[in-house]
């Protein structure tokens, strides 16, 4: 049923070109978040390094050095201690999604929390913050130290914003688009503007890259929310169908409600509505689907915020680097891990 959804080696050939150039830095952030790591308390130490260590793609890191690098950062460590700092927000910000969602796997990997309980791991989140905060306040950078502390707000905000509306079969586009805003688009955005903010970058190019980042991590939300239709867990490590068991609203189902008859809409509504939702309710949704190309739609808005994000870079001189960042934006729509 429905069309294939090609996934193109060329999107992940930008993305380990990425990791390739940045191999060494990389190397360092990986250095310092292990450092930061360590703890007098065992059990910190082993749940933080499982977490960490469940095949991250590390991406919000190598944005932080790759947006330092195009606009000229040639100093000390900065760009590295600010993106283990980054990656320490998103690592943190997971452990805490996976309580919420009563998670099991990640990446194909138990989760901490079903591991070690949901207690410690909100705990453990909570200490991977405390260690980014350690990070920024060494840094000194009062720009950064804002930037990346209302970042972590934002976050907060955007996962109560999709509590505050799970299991609404009505949600509005604008709603989801809001939550994804400040879910992930908004840690892509502070990564890529802190690269340009350590770079002593002009007003022009912070906004520039900030457009990129959050636009690419719209892109990225988009096409991850559309492919848990489509997607099978070889891929992404995760089961098909995640986001709908779970009772999470995303831009296939508003698709096939915006399209839908109202028949369909109140078949929604009600499964929607439901504690817990069964095989055969998802087989029936994924019908509708198929029937109203709502992946294929999803991915087609997801494909507008990577042209925007392509385009924000226009303002910098050709170089390899700006070539680097302008691929990656079709990684956030056609990667296949």
């Amino acid at each position: 049923m429905g069309s294939v959804i090609p996934l193109k080696k060329s999107a992940n050939s930008a993305y380990l070109d990425l990791k390739n150039m940045l191999g060494a830095k990389l190397q360092k952030v990986e250095s310092l978040i292990e450092q930061k790591l360590k703890s007098e308390v065992n059990l910190i130490e082993k749940m933080s390094e499982h977490h960490l260590k469940s095949g991250g793609k590390r991406l919000r890191a190598l944005l932080t050095l790759e947006s330092a690098k195009l606009t000229g950062y040639k100093e000390d460590n900065r760009d590295i201690n600010l993106a283990a700092c980054v990656e320490l927000i998103h690592s943190a910000t997971l452990l805490h999604d996976d309580v919420i969602d009563e998670s099991s796997l990640r990446r194909g990997v138990k989760t901490t929390n079903s591991i070690w309980g949901n207690q410690s791991s909100i705990l453990v989140g909570d200490y991977l913050l405390s260690r980014c905060f350690e990070i920024m306040v060494h840094d000194g950078d009062l720009e950064v130290l804002q930037l990346l502390s209302s970042t972590s707000a934002k976050i907060a905000q955007g996962e109560v914003l999709q509590l505050q509306h799970k299991g609404e079969a009505d949600l509005l586009e604008e709603t989801y688009i809001d939550i994804i805003n400040l879910k992930t688009a908004a840690l892509f955005s502070a990564a890529t503007k802190t690269g340009a903010c350590i770079s002593r970058s002009n007003e022009k190019e912070k906004k520039a890259l900030e457009s990129y980042g959050r636009n690419l991590g719209l892109a990225f939300q988009i096409a991850d929310d559309a492919l848990d239709y489509y997607a099978k867990e070889k891929f992404f490590g995760k089961e098909i169908g995640k986001d709908f068991y779970e009772g999470k609203v995303t831009l296939p189902l508003i698709t096939i409600f915006q399209k839908g008859n109202e028949e369909e809409k109140e078949f929604l509504t009600e499964i929607m509505k439901k504690d817990k939702r069964t095989e055969e309710d998802f087989s029936e949704t994924l019908a509708l689907i198929y029937k109203y190309k709502a992946v294929e739609t999803s991915l087609k808005k997801a494909e507008y915020f990577v042209n925007v994000s392509y385009d924000a870079l226009a303002i910098f001189s050709e170089s390899e680097d700006k070539r680097i960042l302008q691929n990656l934006t079709s990684f956030s729509l056609n990667r296949s891990f």
